[in-house]
Protein backbone atom coordinates (compact mmCIF):
# COMPACT_ATOMS: atom_id res chain seq x y z
CA UNK A 1 0.00 0.00 0.00
CA UNK A 2 1.45 3.32 -1.05
CA UNK A 3 1.98 5.90 1.61
CA UNK A 4 1.92 9.62 1.13
CA UNK A 5 5.25 11.40 1.49
CA UNK A 6 5.57 13.32 4.71
CA UNK A 7 4.66 16.96 4.46
CA UNK A 8 6.78 19.84 5.64
CA UNK A 9 7.35 20.05 9.40
CA UNK A 10 4.70 21.92 11.29
CA UNK A 11 5.70 25.04 13.14
CA UNK A 12 4.43 25.93 16.63
CA UNK A 13 2.46 28.71 14.98
CA UNK A 14 0.54 26.20 12.82
CA UNK A 15 -0.31 24.11 15.86
CA UNK A 16 -1.70 27.12 17.69
CA UNK A 17 -3.66 28.47 14.74
CA UNK A 18 -5.22 25.06 13.99
CA UNK A 19 -6.31 24.51 17.60
CA UNK A 20 -9.54 26.39 17.15
CA UNK A 21 -11.33 29.26 15.44
CA UNK A 22 -9.30 32.44 15.13
CA UNK A 23 -11.81 34.35 17.20
CA UNK A 24 -11.13 32.04 20.14
CA UNK A 25 -7.44 32.95 20.30
CA UNK A 26 -6.30 35.52 22.75
CA UNK A 27 -4.64 38.62 21.31
CA UNK A 28 -1.31 37.67 22.88
CA UNK A 29 -1.43 34.12 21.51
CA UNK A 30 -2.32 35.34 18.04
CA UNK A 31 0.55 37.87 17.98
CA UNK A 32 3.01 35.25 19.20
CA UNK A 33 1.83 32.77 16.59
CA UNK A 34 2.04 35.36 13.83
CA UNK A 35 5.55 36.31 14.88
CA UNK A 36 6.65 32.70 14.77
CA UNK A 37 5.03 32.19 11.37
CA UNK A 38 6.88 35.16 9.86
CA UNK A 39 10.28 34.09 11.09
CA UNK A 40 10.50 36.19 14.22
CA UNK A 41 11.88 33.34 16.29
CA UNK A 42 15.46 34.43 17.00
CA UNK A 43 18.51 32.31 17.72
CA UNK A 44 16.43 29.12 17.85
CA UNK A 45 14.31 30.23 20.82
CA UNK A 46 10.57 29.80 20.29
CA UNK A 47 8.36 32.79 20.99
CA UNK A 48 5.53 30.49 21.97
CA UNK A 49 7.31 28.47 24.61
CA UNK A 50 7.84 31.50 26.83
CA UNK A 51 11.54 30.78 27.18
CA UNK A 52 14.01 33.62 27.55
CA UNK A 53 15.69 34.94 24.44
CA UNK A 54 19.31 33.93 24.16
CA UNK A 55 22.20 35.94 22.80
CA UNK A 56 24.24 34.33 20.05
CA UNK A 57 27.90 33.87 20.75
CA UNK A 58 30.34 36.29 19.21
CA UNK A 59 28.18 39.43 19.47
CA UNK A 60 30.62 41.14 21.82
CA UNK A 61 34.13 42.36 21.14
CA UNK A 62 36.88 44.05 23.07
CA UNK A 63 38.10 47.40 21.81
CA UNK A 64 40.98 49.56 23.03
CA UNK A 65 41.06 53.24 22.22
CA UNK A 66 42.27 56.50 23.69
CA UNK A 67 39.57 58.86 24.91
CA UNK A 68 40.60 62.36 25.97
CA UNK A 69 44.16 61.20 26.46
CA UNK A 70 43.32 58.15 28.60
CA UNK A 71 43.60 54.59 27.28
CA UNK A 72 40.34 52.68 27.58
CA UNK A 73 39.71 48.97 27.00
CA UNK A 74 36.08 47.87 27.07
CA UNK A 75 33.99 44.92 25.94
CA UNK A 76 30.87 45.99 24.10
CA UNK A 77 28.11 44.60 21.95
CA UNK A 78 29.22 44.79 18.33
CA UNK A 79 26.25 47.02 17.58
CA UNK A 80 27.21 49.65 20.17
CA UNK A 81 27.73 53.10 18.72
CA UNK A 82 30.56 55.38 19.74
CA UNK A 83 27.93 57.68 21.23
CA UNK A 84 26.61 54.95 23.53
CA UNK A 85 30.13 53.81 24.37
CA UNK A 86 30.97 57.31 25.59
CA UNK A 87 27.75 57.92 27.48
CA UNK A 88 26.82 54.48 28.82
CA UNK A 89 30.18 52.75 29.25
CA UNK A 90 32.69 55.52 29.92
CA UNK A 91 30.50 57.99 31.82
CA UNK A 92 31.03 60.92 29.45
CA UNK A 93 27.57 62.47 29.00
CA UNK A 94 28.82 65.69 27.42
CA UNK A 95 28.29 64.22 23.95
CA UNK A 96 24.54 64.49 23.41
CA UNK A 97 22.10 62.08 21.81
CA UNK A 98 19.81 64.11 19.58
CA UNK A 99 18.26 62.40 16.57
CA UNK A 100 20.40 59.22 16.86
CA UNK A 101 20.31 59.11 13.06
CA UNK A 102 23.21 61.35 11.99
CA UNK A 103 20.98 64.29 11.07
CA UNK A 104 21.50 66.86 13.85
CA UNK A 105 25.20 66.80 14.79
CA UNK A 106 24.61 66.88 18.56
CA UNK A 107 26.88 63.85 18.97
CA UNK A 108 29.84 65.26 17.02
CA UNK A 109 33.25 64.22 18.38
CA UNK A 110 36.75 64.07 16.93
CA UNK A 111 38.22 60.71 15.94
CA UNK A 112 41.90 60.97 15.03
CA UNK A 113 41.31 64.69 14.59
CA UNK A 114 38.38 64.34 12.21
CA UNK A 115 34.75 65.17 12.90
CA UNK A 116 32.38 62.21 13.09
CA UNK A 117 28.82 61.60 14.21
CA UNK A 118 29.09 59.39 17.26
CA UNK A 119 25.67 57.85 16.69
CA UNK A 120 26.68 56.52 13.26
CA UNK A 121 30.11 55.21 14.24
CA UNK A 122 30.47 51.65 15.52
CA UNK A 123 32.67 51.49 18.60
CA UNK A 124 34.28 48.20 17.58
CA UNK A 125 35.72 49.83 14.45
CA UNK A 126 37.80 52.27 16.52
CA UNK A 127 40.54 49.92 17.69
CA UNK A 128 43.58 52.09 18.40
CA UNK A 129 41.78 55.34 17.57
CA UNK A 130 42.11 58.59 19.48
CA UNK A 131 38.79 60.17 20.44
CA UNK A 132 38.28 63.68 21.77
CA UNK A 133 34.99 64.76 23.31
CA UNK A 134 33.82 68.05 24.77
CA UNK A 135 35.17 66.91 28.15
CA UNK A 136 38.65 66.64 26.67
CA UNK A 137 38.97 70.18 25.33
CA UNK A 138 39.88 71.64 28.72
CA UNK A 139 42.21 69.35 30.72
CA UNK A 140 40.51 70.05 34.09
CA UNK A 141 37.76 72.08 35.71
CA UNK A 142 40.35 74.58 36.91
CA UNK A 143 42.05 74.98 33.51
CA UNK A 144 41.20 77.82 31.12
CA UNK A 145 38.48 77.09 28.63
CA UNK A 146 39.37 76.05 25.12
CA UNK A 147 39.43 79.15 22.86
CA UNK A 148 36.25 78.06 21.10
CA UNK A 149 34.49 77.37 24.39
CA UNK A 150 35.44 80.86 25.52
CA UNK A 151 34.29 82.29 22.20
CA UNK A 152 30.87 80.67 22.67
CA UNK A 153 30.61 82.46 26.01
CA UNK A 154 31.84 85.76 24.60
CA UNK A 155 29.46 85.65 21.63
CA UNK A 156 26.47 84.27 23.58
CA UNK A 157 26.38 81.43 21.06
CA UNK A 158 24.00 79.13 22.91
CA UNK A 159 20.58 79.17 24.46
CA UNK A 160 19.31 75.81 25.72
CA UNK A 161 22.83 74.40 25.32
CA UNK A 162 21.85 70.92 24.20
CA UNK A 163 23.52 71.20 20.80
CA UNK A 164 26.47 73.20 22.15
CA UNK A 165 28.94 70.30 22.72
CA UNK A 166 28.43 69.07 19.17
CA UNK A 167 28.62 72.61 17.79
CA UNK A 168 31.90 73.26 19.61
CA UNK A 169 33.47 69.95 18.56
CA UNK A 170 32.40 70.56 14.97
CA UNK A 171 33.79 74.09 15.16
CA UNK A 172 37.13 72.80 16.46
CA UNK A 173 37.29 70.36 13.56
CA UNK A 174 36.26 73.05 11.12
CA UNK A 175 39.12 75.30 12.26
CA UNK A 176 41.64 72.44 12.16
CA UNK A 177 40.54 71.64 8.62
CA UNK A 178 41.14 75.29 7.66
CA UNK A 179 37.46 75.67 6.78
CA UNK A 180 36.80 78.85 8.80
CA UNK A 181 38.14 81.57 6.53
CA UNK A 182 34.85 83.44 6.22
CA UNK A 183 31.33 83.42 7.68
CA UNK A 184 30.07 81.81 4.48
CA UNK A 185 32.65 79.04 4.69
CA UNK A 186 31.88 78.43 8.36
CA UNK A 187 28.16 78.16 7.64
CA UNK A 188 28.82 75.73 4.79
CA UNK A 189 31.15 73.43 6.70
CA UNK A 190 29.08 73.42 9.89
CA UNK A 191 25.75 72.98 8.12
CA UNK A 192 25.38 69.49 9.57
CA UNK A 193 25.00 70.86 13.10
CA UNK A 194 21.45 71.94 13.92
CA UNK A 195 20.62 74.55 16.59
CA UNK A 196 16.91 74.38 17.32
CA UNK A 197 17.13 77.65 19.27
CA UNK A 198 18.40 79.44 16.15
CA UNK A 199 21.72 80.79 17.47
CA UNK A 200 23.44 80.35 14.12
CA UNK A 201 24.62 83.96 13.74
CA UNK A 202 26.38 83.93 17.09
CA UNK A 203 27.77 80.42 16.53
CA UNK A 204 29.40 81.60 13.30
CA UNK A 205 30.82 84.61 15.13
CA UNK A 206 32.23 82.36 17.86
CA UNK A 207 33.93 80.05 15.37
CA UNK A 208 35.34 83.05 13.51
CA UNK A 209 36.68 84.51 16.78
CA UNK A 210 38.43 81.26 17.69
CA UNK A 211 39.77 80.84 14.16
CA UNK A 212 41.30 84.33 14.19
CA UNK A 213 43.10 83.56 17.44
CA UNK A 214 44.38 80.15 16.38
Amino acid sequence: MATEPPGPPRSPAMDVLSAGPLSALSRRTFIAASAAATGAVAFGCSVLDGGPATTAEGLESQVSLTVNGARQTVTVDNRTSLLDLLREHLGLPGTKKGCDAGACGACTVLVDGRRVNGCLTLAVRLEGAEVTTIEGLAPSDDAPLHPLQQAFVDQDAFQCGYCTPGQIMSGVGCIREDRAGSPEEIREWMSGNICRCGCYVNIVRAVAQAAQGS
